[in-house]
């Protein structure tokens, strides 16, 4: 990869898995011939800087201005980015075969994995301090998806199930939301991503339908209420309208019996919006920022909703997206 579209040279066959830090030169790479070694290229010089070796298959590798995290199915490595020294290596983790691993930009470093390969439990690790800075039980099935905002203070995380998606707030573990879907079907979610800003969160899945949510503001003294969750429907093709008439029903009468602040938290409406891509795909990957939408798939990519179409990744512009 170059500087721009018209200054590309290969560095790797068969690349399985790259990664980009910011606008610097810095990219990182593991390729099908050697899934056990990273290596570190620096494009502008068009040169190796290094490779390193571990015990077994890269399932995921993740970088901000700090730290390299590497996941292994059973272990997590986490380098520090200037020197690429192994500062820690999380142990005897729970088996993590798809490499579900989320990093957050800002200074706290946090990531989040999986702590139970049989439930939704999820750990959130301080890469800083070295040191577990929350558990939560997120979900009673595996988890599928998981993701961290660029403040490092959300976490949104999807079981195997599909049928909800769930935000917290970190360090405390406080749930914020809950976005249900319909119970008419499941969906193996394959990705969650939150807006720079933290304003939205969207998810892709096994199906055509991408979903994107508005997140409201929630000041501290509302966050506390955990246990009270504001549940939002996703569209109508998804559950039956007489099921989604009755929990709205339900919803609204729970209101009058709770404290205000809990109230308010069900009662605040969302903007929200679901696109359809053009086709199915084995896998699907999003992506949020203030000006576009994004969405990535394996196979073969074409324009939707008139959207710039540039290398495999369709954009779509979010005026008028909303509804």
């Amino acid at each position: 990869m170059g500087k721009s579209a018209t200054n590309l040279f290969t560095v790797y066959e068969d690349v399985i898995i790259v990664e980009h830090l910011y606008s610097s030169a810095l990219v990182l790479i593991v390729s099908r011939q050697s899934p056990r070694k990273l290596r570190v290229h620096h494009f502008e010089k068009g040169k190796e800087m290094g490779t390193y070796s571990y015990s077994n298959n890269i399932l995921a590798v993740k970088l901000n201005l700090s730290r390299v995290i590497v996941c292994l199915e059973e272990s997590i490595h986490v380098h520090n980015i200037r020197t690429m020294k192994e500062v820690y290596t999380i142990k005897d983790m729970a088996r993590n075969p798809q490499g579900l691993i989320a990093l957050s930009s800002a200074d706290t470093a946090y990531i989040a994995y999986p702590a139970s390969s049989t439930s939704g439990q999820v750990d959130i690790f301080d890469t800083v301090n070295l040191c577990v800075a929350q558990s939560i039980a997120a979900h009673d099935a595996q988890l599928a998806a998981l993701s961290l905002n660029t403040g490092g203070d959300l976490l949104a995380t999807a079981s195997s199930k599909g049928t909800v998606i769930r935000v917290f707030s970190l360090p405390s573990g406080d749930r914020l939301f809950e976005f249900r879907r319909g119970m008419a079907r499941c969906a193996t979610i394959h990705s969650l991503a939150f807006s720079q800003d933290s304003s939205y969160l969207c998810s892709s899945s096994n199906t055509q339908t991408v979903h994107v949510f508005k997140l409201p503001s929630i000041s501290p003294e509302k966050s506390c209420a955990t246990e009270y969750v504001r549940l939002n429907f996703l569209s109508s093709d998804d559950a039956s309208n007489s099921y989604t008439s009755w929990v709205d029903y339900f919803s609204r009468t729970a209101t009058h019996y709770l404290p205000s602040q809990m109230s308010d938290i069900l009662q605040r409406e969302t903007s929200f919006s679901t696109a359809r891509l053009p086709f199915l795909s084995s896998f699907s990957a999003v992506a949020l920022t203030k000006q576009v939408f994004l969405s990535k798939q394996k196979s073969r990519i074409r324009e939707y909703f008139a959207a710039e179409l540039v290398s495999s990744i369709t954009f779509i512009n979010l005026i008028g997206f909303f509804h």
